[in-house]
């Protein structure tokens, strides 16, 4: 029987199908045991009275294995379990053979009693019958006692290993449970990662050859449609085809633009950093919560100089950046503050990421297995589109993470900047 089943009253928890028959083959032969040397104790009594001791044994037996309050109730339990005692050292005093049911009564005991309690229960029990058989006339020998100790012994190894073997395999359920749930977390969240990884190649993609292709042609046919004398026939045809570039330049923004990650959506780059810094809003986005009041480092944001629109693929890899930095700085910084700064230069942009955490040897980083947190991946996106990526780190004096990306005369422009 294990310590969920029917006859334990301690089980609050909602039943649940058992992975093994082994409590029900557990229980089915202590009942089976018990019905069998009440049967036989009844045969064997000198006296009605020993028969009928034995009969009423048996049926406060069969009514605790089936009153609802037994199975719920450790009250309950223990007044039955009373009741049950009782009515065999009645059975006991009428007749020695009631000596052979101390074997089932000492497995209830150790099932239904705390084991401060079931312990002494089982000595008594076992004392109960050794005074029983040598009150019966039996002469004193050492199987008197052997018989009915050895008998406590192995029912209190059985069942105290048994527990132990149960809440063993009960903790393995739950770690087996937890392993399965953190593996549909981790493949969801790798799901998801390689979407929005696969969604700002796309962008980029996009924004570097489609786009910048149109964009190109739409200032060749500007170009043509200047050179041409005025009323030449061929003036209607570049115009038409400087028009359908720029509808398919268009387009193609609006592809970028749908592709852009969620963080941008609604706003700049700079509203987006900013938002990652508010309490609460975690290293991965608003709602996420991992580093809000009391539970990470006090994060804030700055600009410094003249804000210009920037391509999509350097605001999202720009904000990728600053949401790797800051979620390592979360997890592995032990950091109190913690400051990102976006500086717009003449000719280039840059990101820093500052804690005065505890600090790490830059060169004994290890590439990261989490898919695209680490640093490695932060350097890659950087040079991937041109730029420079630098860490500066000591034990004990913080991280400073830099990342700074090219700009040209085109992204500086207001107009152009960002809308491929």
């Amino acid at each position: 029987m294990a310590p969920d089943s029917p006859l334990h009253p301690s089980s609050r928890r909602p039943a649940r199908r058992s992975l093994t028959p082994a409590p029900l083959v557990l229980r089915l032969c202590l009942h089976l045991l018990m019905a069998g040397l009440l049967v036989l104790a009844a045969v064997r009594a000198h006296s009605a009275a020993g028969t009928v001791a034995a009969a009423v044994t048996g049926a406060v037996y069969a009514a605790g294995s089936y009153l609802p309050a037994v199975r719920t109730s450790r009250r309950a339990a223990g007044a039955w379990l009373g009741i049950l005692g009782a009515s065999w050292l009645v059975m006991l005093w009428l007749t020695p053979e009631a000596l052979w049911v101390a074997f089932p009564l000492y497995f209830l005991q150790l099932h239904l009693l705390p084991v401060r309690w079931s312990l002494p229960a089982v000595a008594l029990t076992a004392g109960a019958a050794i005074l029983s058989y040598v009150g019966h006339g039996a002469a004193l020998n050492p199987g008197v006692f052997i018989g009915p100790l050895l008998g406590a012994a192995v029912a209190v190894a059985t069942v105290l290993g048994y527990q132990a073997l149960y809440r063993e395999s009960e903790r393995r359920r739950r770690l087996i449970e937890e392993l399965v749930a953190t593996r549909a977390e981790l493949a969801a969240a790798e799901r998801h990662a390689g979407t929005l990884a696969e969604r700002e190649r796309l962008a980029r993609e996009i924004h570097d050859t489609l786009a910048q292709g149109l964009s190109s042609i739409q200032l060749l046919l500007r170009a043509a449609e200047r050179a041409l004398p005025p009323g030449s026939p061929a003036a209607g045809h570049i115009e038409r085809a400087r028009r359908a570039a720029q509808d398919n330049l268009a387009e193609a923004r609006r592809f970028v633009r749908a592709l852009t990650p969620s963080d941008l959506e609604h706003g700049s780059l700079a509203a987006a950093l900013e938002r990652l810094c508010e309490p609460g809003a975690g290293p991965y986005g608003p709602g996420t919560g991992t580093h809000g009041p009391g539970t990470g480092p006090r994060v804030r944001f700055s600009v410094s100089g003249t804000p210009v629109e920037l391509p999509t693929p350097y605001e999202v890899a720009l904000l990728r950046i600053a949401q790797s930095a800051l979620a390592n700085t979360v997890r592995h910084a032990s950091a109190s503050r913690a400051e990102i700064t976006l500086s717009f230069m003449d000719a280039s942009v840059t990101l820093d990421v500052v804690d005065d955490g505890e600090g790490f040897e830059p060169g004994s980083v290890r590439p990261s297995s989490e898919g695209g947190f680490g640093l490695p991946a932060m350097r890659s996106r950087a040079e991937s589109l041109g730029g420079t990526f630098t860490v500066e780190s000591a034990p004990g004096q913080g991280t400073a993470v830099a990342v700074s990306l090219p700009l040209s005369p085109e992204d500086r422009s207001p107009t152009t900047g960002g809308s491929a």
